[in-house]
């Protein structure tokens, strides 16, 4: 799977254990940054992020932050991104199953790295449900995007 990783100063630490362990199963993991501890915006890297699940160059996003809520809040100003803050693995599987969310947030000051790490597994091993009630919620978020899209 191709995934785009992302952090801002207080996510940096545990983006550079996350991404390895996900190379090291396989993935494709494409590293935005930040890569030090120097403050920065988690916009920008929300944005980047958003901007290659959105255009298909990602199959799945993951962005760190203090709490996971500021890139989660950033991540979904891109159309066609379904971003989850998710701080436990059975919220990552229903954000999955039920949202097909595209992205998942980690809150780095609210969870250990060994949590973010079973998050991640979790959210990169979930498949969409594609379930009649899930696929009808997901067209009403889409028409949601167009209508902020055109100004509607």
């Amino acid at each position: 799977m191709r995934i785009v990783i992302g952090a801002d100063h207080a996510g940096v630490g545990y983006k550079r254990d996350l991404a390895e362990g996900l190379r090291r199963t396989g993935h494709e993991v494409r590293d935005i940054g930040t890569h030090d501890a120097a403050p920065c915006d988690y916009p920008d890297f929300a944005a980047e992020a958003g901007r290659l699940v959105a255009h298909g160059e990602a199959d799945r996003g993951v962005l760190i932050c203090g709490t996971g809520v500021g890139m989660a809040v950033s991540a979904n100003k891109i159309p066609g991104v379904r971003a989850a803050s998710v701080s436990e693995p059975v919220t990552a599987a229903l954000a999955r199953a039920h949202n097909d969310a595209n992205i998942v947030c980690i809150g780095a000051r609210i969870v250990g790295p060994e949590v973010a790490a079973a998050i991640i597994h979790t959210f990169i091993t979930t498949p969409f449900s594609q379930g009649e009630r899930h696929e009808r919620r997901l067209a009403k978020i889409e028409t949601l995007d167009r209508a902020r899209t055109s100004g509607a």
